[in-house]
């Protein structure tokens, strides 16, 4: 199997496509710590092939934290495509690992720096805004790490498992994955529409917002519409949730389930806006396209 080894050879190659200006309606991504990133890898992958959709900002903890920083910087370099070929190679390099990983030492840091280039997240030009949650291993706090915060170790630390490895150093502190909701509605955005969250099963953030009428007859922004993808077969996965990766044949699986549940999503639940009348989704063989 070929794996791009050097972040400037990812460069170059992504950055052969160029992006496309993004039109239609954002949508606000939550990356629970509790999906299995190959789930959601294919969630995103099919979000990335809807025309009406753009993604705002992506809230992400756990392993989806890496899936979130490479989907940015995929996208900051060469849009939709750049994003899904940058997805694509990560799980390439994550599959290579596990064939290869002949010890405990925590392989995601090697992973993430031949993935991305930092800068690019902290440009301001970057088109989707990043936050990463990860917990204090000494008082369980969550901390937000957005902007000039994001960092290799902010992201390394997010997708760090508790216990498994030693929490990461930031500041003077030290830092690792968080699985904790709760902790989202600090940083919540009202700027898009919707507000998707992908998750291994579904929390108490999935529930629709009530009073988005009410909140716009007293001027205050609408709340976001709130909706959830979850995997089905999470319980049946939940042995390898101690482990990002395995090999390519079991990731593609989970990959293409994600993409089925998203596709699934769009059918049914998904409005880009309220007003708009119910159409006959499943008659449109445009969006319905193959996996890569």
């Amino acid at each position: 199997m070929h794996v791009e080894t050097r972040t400037e050879i990812n460069k170059a190659v992504i950055a052969a496509a160029q992006p496309a200006r993004e039109q239609g309606h954002p949508v606000d991504i939550v990356l629970a710590s509790d999906a299995h990133g190959a789930f959601v890898w294919g969630v995103l992958d099919r979000l990335l092939d809807e025309p009406d959709l753009y993604l705002g900002s992506i809230t992400a903890s756990g392993f989806g934290a890496i899936e979130a920083a490479v989907l940015a910087y995929g996208l900051a370099l060469a849009g939709r495509r750049g994003a899904r070929m940058a997805l694509v190679n990560l799980w390439r390099r994550v599959a290579h690992v596990s064939m290869f990983a002949t010890n405990k030492a925590n392989p995601l840091r090697s992973i993430l720096e031949q993935s991305i280039d930092i800068a690019e997240l902290r440009n301001k030009g970057c088109p989707v805004k990043l936050s990463i949650l990860a917990s204090n291993a000494r008082t369980d706090a969550v901390r937000v790490f957005s902007g000039d915060q994001v960092s290799i170790d902010a992201i390394v630390a997010a997708a760090t498992i508790p216990f498994l490895f030693p929490a990461i150093e930031i500041d003077g502190d030290t830092y690792w994955g968080d699985g904790d909701l709760a902790a989202l509605g600090q940083v919540r955005s009202v700027e898009a529409g919707h507000l998707l969250i992908i998750a291994g099963k579904p929390s108490g953030f999935t529930t629709q917002c009530a009073d988005r009428n009410l909140a716009a007859n007293h001027g205050a922004p609408k709340p976001p519409l709130t909706h959830t993808i979850f995997d089905r077969q999470h319980r049946a996965g939940a042995a390898l949730f101690t482990r990002c990766w395995t090999d390519w044949g079991e990731l593609t699986d989970r990959r293409d389930r994600g993409r089925e549940r998203a596709e699934d999503w769009l059918l049914r639940d998904h409005r880009l806006v309220d007003e708009r009348p119910t159409v006959d989704r499943k008659n449109d063989t445009s969006r319905r396209l193959p996996p890569a």
